[in-house]
């Protein structure tokens, strides 16, 4: 695809999303036989669905596909335009009596939109990455400034060949200085540049004005690179009454929409698996019951967010008098596990009432797990950056218990948590998702630790 064409993108994207739209709910329609709709109130409800979609698209800008070439911020952005598009759907139909649709109906309308956009989204993405990295749909850029930052930036583009970027030219801070501004903007207008890289460790403001200035006349993108490299991306540019600045922080703060579609989903995910797994909660809770003496579920106080205690639930795998002589860590063989117990434990059902703790909002689905102030303290000492861990909810199941598993000393616990520490800079449903498809493989196959 040729750059000339790319400014129709975006309308190409937001033209084919409401085409999705309306095939996924005349599917739906057709799925669902038995109806009592009639087809005013099915035109009704395809001409309001298009108007909200239409708004809610365009305010949230889902459409829009930007450089570098991530296809997760993409379908975030995609999931949180649906999430509050159903929730005004709902609430003009619901609330003003406009018609009556089965949940089965909306249910199915959203799923097969959703299916057929992150497939959509998927093909287009792919054929971008291919695209760019075989030398098309590559932009032409400048830098300007420090040569060390600017080989920085280059290696990062080489890397990355899907982000589409070719080097036009390089001028450097000493040439800058033998350039008047007609040379200078001579001599950039002469490569036709779609974007200028300023690479800078002490900014000429002066220099910052003229291009800045220079972009606007030619409509050419300015960007600025510092000098800085961060070991993570808990970063963020704030604007003080037009003063830029790059908010740094030791523990990253989430966005608001990552915190929502997170509490949605754990909403949504948990009420599922406890509605329709309520048959697999009762075999478990019998079978507890009847192998070993005691209660079927397992108490304890774990540390969660803000280092707010609560109760985590379990369905018991230990003897009852599992920690007579004090806190202590499960291990390999352990002789105070049950048979039943060391089952359960293999593949992880005896974490399944923690969904109850997800739905009272003490959990999320994925995150750290919780764990014992006891055991807190000890890992600590010896690892501080465990207490970023406890800026966010502990999770059910994390990424270092897919990769790592239970842990039986508090040095396993800090290997452990080193996995967690990734998982908190990259934060979002899409990983959220692949660690469950992951925690679901180690239950198929039995591989618990």
């Amino acid at each position: 695809m040729s750059i000339r064409y790319s400014k129709y993108f975006p309308g190409f994207i937001f033209v084919t999303d409401l085409l999705l739209l309306n095939l996924a709910v005349y599917n739906s329609h057709l799925i669902e036989t038995q109806s009592t709709s009639s087809s005013t109130e099915l035109s009704l409800f395809l001409f309001l669905v298009n108007i909200i979609w239409l708004g809610v698209s365009a305010i949230s800008g889902s459409f829009n596909i930007k450089r570098p070439l991530r296809l997760s911020d993409n379908i975030n952005r995609f999931m949180l335009t649906l999430m509050y598009h159903l929730l005004i759907v709902f609430t003009v139909f619901y609330f003003f009596h406009l018609g009556y649709f089965s949940r089965l109906f909306l249910l199915t309308s959203y799923v097969l939109f959703f299916t057929f956009v992150i497939i959509y989204r998927s093909v287009v993405f792919f054929f971008l990455d291919y695209a760019r990295k075989k030398g098309y749909n590559h932009r032409q850029i400048v830098i300007i400034g420090d040569e060390k930052i600017a080989q920085r930036l280059l290696e990062s583009f080489n890397h990355h060949p899907e982000y589409g970027y070719d080097l036009a030219d390089f001028i450097s801070e000493e040439r800058i200085l033998t350039m008047n501004e007609d040379s200078l903007t001579e001599s950039l207008l002469s490569k036709k540049p779609d974007e200028v890289f300023i690479c800078y460790k002490q900014m000429d403001s002066e220099l910052l004005k003229r291009l800045i200035k220079f972009g606007d006349n030619n409509f050419i993108k300015i960007k600025v690179v510092s000098d800085l490299i961060l070991s993570n991306n808990a970063a963020q540019l704030v604007n003080y009454n037009n003063l830029p600045v790059l908010h740094i922080t030791s523990h990253p703060e989430i966005a608001m929409k990552v915190r929502f579609l997170k509490r949605s989903f754990d909403i949504l995910f948990s009420t599922g698996v406890m509605v329709f797994g309520s048959p697999i909660f009762l075999i478990l809770a019998i079978v507890t019951k009847t192998t070993s003496k005691g209660p079927v579920f397992y108490r304890q106080e774990r540390i969660g967010r803000n280092e707010k205690p609560f109760y985590i639930h379990k369905f018991r795998s230990m003897r009852i008098d599992a920690e007579k002589w004090g806190p202590q860590l499960a291990r390999e063989d352990d002789p105070r596990v049950t048979k039943w117990g060391k089952a359960m434990r293999k593949t992880r059902l005896d974490e399944l009432p923690q969904f109850w703790n997800v739905l009272r909002g003490d959990m999320s689905v994925v995150g750290p797990r919780p764990e014992r102030q006891h055991f807190i303290e000890q890992i600590v000492e010896k690892t501080p950056n465990y207490k970023k861990l406890l800026r966010v909810k502990p999770g059910l199941t994390s990424i270092g218990q897919v990769h790592y598993g239970y842990a039986e000393n508090v040095d396993q616990m800090c290997d452990r948590m080193r996995y967690d520490l990734v998982y908190l800079q990259n934060i979002s449903l899409n990983s959220d998702l692949s660690i469950i498809l992951k925690t679901v493989k180690v239950m198929v196959q039995g591989k618990g630790k």
